[in-house]
This record gives C-alpha cells, structure tokens and sequence, in this order.
C-alpha cells in the first residue's frame, strides 16, 4: 500500500545563543540575520545595529540604552523589562514582541509597527510614537505621560489604568480602544477619533477634546471637567454620571446621547445639538443652554 508524503509541522528552533562581543562582531563583518539568538545580560547601550533582524529572538535584561536600531525587525522578539531609554527605533517592526516593563523613556519610535505589541506596565514616558501602528496593542497600566502620538494608530488596542497624562494624540486613532481608568488629564486629542471606545471612570480633565469624533462612545462617569469638547461629535454616547462642570460644549453634537445624572454645572453648551439627548437628573446650575440662557445663575 502506497502511503502519501506530507510535510510535519517542525517545532520551533531552540534560541541559540550569542555573546554581545560575537553579536558585534558579526554585524561589523556585515551580517544582519540574527533571527532566534538568546542574549542574556547583554550591553549593547549605544551600539548601532540598524537593519538587523532579530525576529523571535530572546533578550534577557539587555541593555540598548542610547542604541541606534533603525528599520532593526523586532517582530515576536521577547524583551520584557529591557532598557531602550533614549533609543532611536524608527520604522522598527515590533509587531507581536513582549515589551512588558520594558524602559522605552524618550525613545524615538516614529513610524514603528506595535500591532499586537504588550506593552503592560512599560514606560513610555515622552517617547516619539508619531505615526505608529499600535492596533490592537496591550499597553495596561503603561505609563505614556507627555508621549507624543499625532496620528499614530491604537484601534482596538488596551489602554486599561494607563498614564496619559499631558500625551499629545492629535488626529490618532483610538476607534474602538479600551481606556477604561486610563488617565487624559491635560492630554490634547484634537481631532482624534474614538468613536466606539470605552474610557468608563477615565480622567479627562482639562483635556483638549476638540473636533474629536466620539460616536457611541462609553463616557459613563468619566471626569471631564473644564476640558474643550468644542465642535465634538459625541452623538449615541453615554455620559451616565460623567463630570463636565465648567467643561466648553460650543457646537458640540450630542443628540441620542445619554447625560442622565451627569453634573453640567457652569458648563457652555452654546449652540450645541441636543436632539432627543437624555438630561434627566442632570445637573445645569449655571449652565449657558445652546440658545445663551444661563440655567438658575
């Protein structure tokens, strides 16, 4: 009886593993594929190993502090809690690494691929990420405190309990993100877009919310006193409880919306859209209403 060929799946290669000096050496010589290899303890603080490959490959309290790792392919690596403070990593592939608690601190990021990236717990403090892809990243509890992020890519992505505080999002794209807990305070969002996000029990104060499109967004008891959600889409959103004292509604869209309980005092809704929006229970002591009449001054 004649039996059919067919190709096994092979389990994966054991790491192999490599010293720093062999590392170098190997790359000053010209080589770039380094695809599974094990570096434990390594210092490679201000080395330059732009374009090497290093997918799924295994680093253990590494240092790259100060490195230069241009277009370098991260992709799948395992680098939970090592150092890339002051790192410059533009259009590095990170897509699916394990970045738990990693030192990324004024890292330069622009353009890299996070897709699927953990990031739980790492920091990210006033690190560069304009325009990078962090769709679907975990980045729970991450601190990205004055991070800049224009135009860079988090749909879908977790944000549970994370450190935003004064980060730049200018134009991002947030649709569909989990930033439930997360801190906003003084965070600019101009134009960024969230609709379908889910910030319940957020701290968005004094945020800059402006023109941001916030469609069936989960607003329910978030803080957003005295932030700007001037021209703001906020249609079929709820803000069951949320905080908006002092808050500037100028043009805001809110019909559908739910602000039953919410507390609107010495907020200015001049011009804003409430069609059909639920304000039951609201607080509006001191309220300007969309037609410039003050609520019980």
């Amino acid at each position: 009886m004649e039996t059919s060929s067919f190709n096994h799946l092979r389990s994966p290669e054991p790491p192999r593993e490599i010293t720093a000096d062999a590392l170098l050496e190997s790359y000053q010589a010209g080589e770039r594929d380094f695809r599974g290899v094990q570096l434990i303890g390594a210092d490679l603080a201000h080395q330059d190993l732009s374009g090497a490959n290093f997918r799924q490959s295994y680093f253990q309290h590494t240092d790259f502090t100060g490195a230069t790792l241009v277009g370098v392919n991260f992709r799948e690596a395992q680098m939970a809690s090592v150092c890339l403070h002051r790192a410059k990593l533009l259009l590095v592939n990170l897509i699916g690494a394990d970045l738990t608690e990693a030192d990324l601190r004024d890292a330069d990021l622009t353009e890299a691929g996070l897709r699927s990236a953990l990031l739980i717990r790492a920091n990210l403090s006033q690190v560069n990420l304009d325009n990078a892809n962090l769709n679907e990243a975990t980045l729970d509890q991450a601190s990205l405190y004055q991070a800049t992020l224009t135009e860079a890519s988090l749909s879908r992505a977790k944000l549970l309990g994370t450190d935003l505080q004064r980060a730049n999002l200018d134009h991002a794209n947030l649709t569909s993100a989990l930033m439930n807990g997360a801190s906003l305070q003084g965070a600019s969002l101009v134009g960024a877009f969230l609709s379908g996000a889910s910030l319940e029990g957020a701290n968005l104060q004094d945020t800059d919310l402006s023109r941001a499109k916030m469609t069936s967004t989960n607003l329910v008891n978030v803080d957003l006193s005295r932030s700007n959600l001037r021209g703001t889409n906020l249609s079929w959103s709820s803000l069951r409880g949320a905080n908006l004292q002092g808050a500037t509604l100028y043009r805001t869209r809110l019909s559908w919306s739910n602000l039953s309980g919410a507390n609107l005092t010495n907020a200015v809704m001049i011009n804003a859209k409430l069609d059909y929006t639920n304000l039951r229970h609201a607080n509006l002591q001191g309220t300007t209403l969309p037609d410039g009449y003050v609520s019980n001054p």
